[in-house]
């Protein structure tokens, strides 16, 4: 694929407001914040991209520089976990409030039936992007998906590469929904920073939730930090080492260790 960036960032990053967590820069804010941000910038914000923090791409940050960087360098990454704002409350910041990606792509798709943007979503397996447009087309009737595409489970061709952005740039979307799963959706927009037209999001488990194949957790658990447990119950082979893992990390830099490894 061609390395020009035809989409060039125009905004300053630092509008946005951050809370450092093991070296990444979570954006300080909540949901009223990011959609009058995007609101306003959306045609700058075409080629960049948003990624969706929680407390496992966090620890892998922390531990991998490289992603890391691709963390830090779209145009914010939101706080999807709960531990994060959580975090960021105590240190001070009272606004920073949990953003969730399936949420943002509810707020999105309601404005769009009024607002006319266009949806292209990137991920995923075929059947859960058929069962996601049924579902869409009937939650917010007048929605615009301006296309749909399951990539192979393996890395594309630089032939397959160029194909497919061509495809994306064709369809004119605003929006553009990564549904590949940390940390490849994050590389992925990483890699197409400045080729894609259209604001990038990499929103995970997103595509599962509106395709019906996994429930949201009811809303007192997501009031209280505990969707996570409620995924666990769900798929609880896939899901418990990793929990264990970085949850427990997470919980000894930050809390145990104090500000020397919660900023670091």
């Amino acid at each position: 694929m061609e390395s020009t960036n035809y989409f060039i960032r125009t905004i300053n990053k630092s509008e946005v407001p951050v809370c450092n967590i093991l070296g990444v820069d979570i954006a300080a804010i909540n949901m009223d914040w990011l959609l009058d941000f995007i609101k306003r910038h959306l045609e700058e914000l075409s080629g960049d991209y948003i990624t969706v923090a929680n407390v496992h791409t966090t620890i892998t940050a922390y531990e991998d520089p490289a992603y890391r960087k691709i963390q830090n360098s779209g145009i914010m990454a939101i706080p999807d976990g709960g531990p994060l704002s959580s975090l960021g409350n105590r240190r001070g910041i009272s606004r920073m409030a949990r953003t969730t990606g399936p949420d943002l792509m509810h707020e999105i798709f309601q404005k769009s039936v009024q607002t006319g943007y266009r949806h292209y979503f990137f991920g995923s397996s075929d059947e859960t992007l058929r069962r996601m447009r049924e579902n869409l087309s009937k939650s917010y009737p007048g929605i615009s998906i301006a296309g749909m595409y399951s990539p192979p489970y393996r890395p594309l061709t630089d032939m397959e590469d160029t194909r497919i952005v061509s495809a994306i740039n064709a369809a004119k979307a605003d929006f553009v929904w990564v549904g590949l799963g940390a940390p490849k959706q994050e590389q992925w927009m990483y890699a197409h920073q400045g080729k894609v037209r259209g604001l990038m999001i990499g929103v995970g488990a997103g595509f599962d939730y509106f395709a019906g194949n996994i429930k949201r957790a009811p809303a007192w658990m997501q009031r209280h930090n505990l969707e996570w447990l409620y995924r666990l119950l769900q798929e609880p082979r896939r899901l418990f080492k990793r929990y264990l893992r970085t949850n427990i990390k997470f919980m000894f830099l930050t809390l145990f260790k104090g500000k020397r490894y919660g900023s670091a």
